[in-house]
């Protein structure tokens, strides 16, 4: 199945009925899904609509891993990855966000940022502009950095709008 056809294709199934249909595929046996929230503003410079002003999301992550076979000894005996090792790290990136403003660098001016900043309000500057697709992409990136190999990883900015990012 190709690529493009995809994310159309776990919109309409959904992720159970996608992980079925990829097992006819042969491309894995098992698959695990974990989640976390945060609540964050962020705004979009240069945007014509109005997600060029300041507003806020409760934002969704959801990590997908396959895997062709669960671990054969140890600790995480029969499990692809253990759901507390997976859950913490993704928990805590998550965390790294909560409450803050995630804004582009260099789509602020310098003094602006620094008066937030003497205000006390929490910021992360990205090197991208904080789209959902944008911060999909930084999520596998940085579970991947951390260990974890993901499949996927689906942002949600409300519960009827994601994007995902795999590689």
């Amino acid at each position: 199945m190709g690529a493009y056809v995809r994310p159309f294709f776990y919109y309409i199934l959904g992720f159970a009925a996608a992980v079925k249909a990829m097992l006819k595929e042969d491309k894995f046996m098992f698959a695990l899904q974990a989640e976390a929230t945060f609540d964050a503003a962020h705004f979009l410079q240069g945007h014509k609509g109005a997600c060029r002003n300041l507003h806020g999301h409760r934002w969704r992550v959801v990590l997908e891993i396959e895997g062709m076979e669960p671990q054969p000894g140890g600790p995480a005996r029969d499990m692809l990855l253990d759901f507390a090792d997976v859950k913490h790290t993704l928990r805590e990136l998550a965390a790294g966000l909560d409450h803050k403003l995630i804004y582009e660098a260099g789509s602020l001016r310098p003094q602006t940022v620094a008066a937030l900043k003497d205000e006390g309000f929490a910021l992360v500057e990205m090197p991208f502009r904080p789209t959902a697709e944008r911060l999909s992409e930084w999520f596998y990136h940085k579970l991947a950095a951390a260990g974890i190999a993901p499949a996927r990883v689906w942002v949600y900015e409300t519960p009827e709008n994601c994007a995902a990012y795999w590689e």
